[in-house]
């Protein structure tokens, strides 16, 4: 069938592997959020942020529905919390969390791939730091940012870009900053969850080095155990 068939079919299985791992991701997270309380997502808060986090990047009702009704089984599955601090390719730097009923599993292949990519486990938190991101449809920066300050919102920077608003907020500020921005009319984050940032972002000039650190990513994103790595490379 020739080598453009190869490369869309091999195109085709990698597309289908991320997905794959990011509906998990999702299902797992709305696992542990749906046995902490009520399995209705206006009333559980902890559900109510998995199914915002996930909203923009196209996962499935029914990956949530099943995750719900698994919660509210008499089965419980006992997923551990892990993160792992890398050092990768051109000088980057990775963090790479975890949700696992079998952290040996999850050391073991989070490693193999580093290793494999020519990197190797280290610190490197002092590069990062926590912020709460949400971003949303809008134009009117401005008035979004004196709603946030006049809301006591802890706010860090509150950016405008081709018609989409970006707003950081420190970590404890996170829920205030949601609900008052909901409370402006914003219905839909693209982007609304609390997550690493780097300090400072780094560009690989060298193409082989940073397509082995593009590898590595896609590897670690593949992995079951994985549930979202942070990074300092501009891409």
């Amino acid at each position: 069938m020739g080598r453009h068939h190869e490369v869309r079919a091999a195109a085709m299985a990698r597309t289908g592997k991320i997905k794959s791992a990011l509906y998990a991701r999702a299902s797992k997270e709305a696992y542990m959020a749906a046995l902490t309380g009520d399995p209705d997502p206006k009333t559980n808060l902890a559900l109510r942020a998995v199914y915002d986090k996930y909203r923009g990047k196209s996962v499935p009702r029914d990956v949530f529905d099943r995750a719900i009704k698994k919660a509210q089984g008499g089965d419980k599955v006992a997923y551990v919390e892990g993160r792992y601090e890398a050092f990768g390719p051109g000088n980057s730097y990775l963090v790479i969390d975890t949700l696992t009923d079998n952290p040996n599993r999850a050391l073991t292949t989070v490693r193999t791939e580093v290793v494999r990519k020519g990197g190797h486990l280290g610190s490197v938190m002092f590069n990062f730091t926590t912020i709460g991101a949400l971003s949303f449809k809008g134009t009117n920066r401005d008035e979004v940012e004196e709603t946030l300050i006049l809301g006591d919102v802890d706010v860090q920077s509150v950016e405008d870009e081709d018609g989409t608003i970006y707003v950081t907020v420190t970590p404890e500020a996170f829920a205030k900053a949601k609900e008052t921005l909901e409370g402006m009319g914003v219905t839909e984050f693209e982007e609304s969850e609390v997550r690493l940032e780097p300090n400072e972002w780094v560009t690989i000039e060298d193409a082989e080095v940073k397509a082995r650190f593009e590898e590595l990513v896609d590897a670690l994103d593949e992995l079951e155990d994985v549930q979202n790595v942070a990074h300092n490379i501009e891409l």
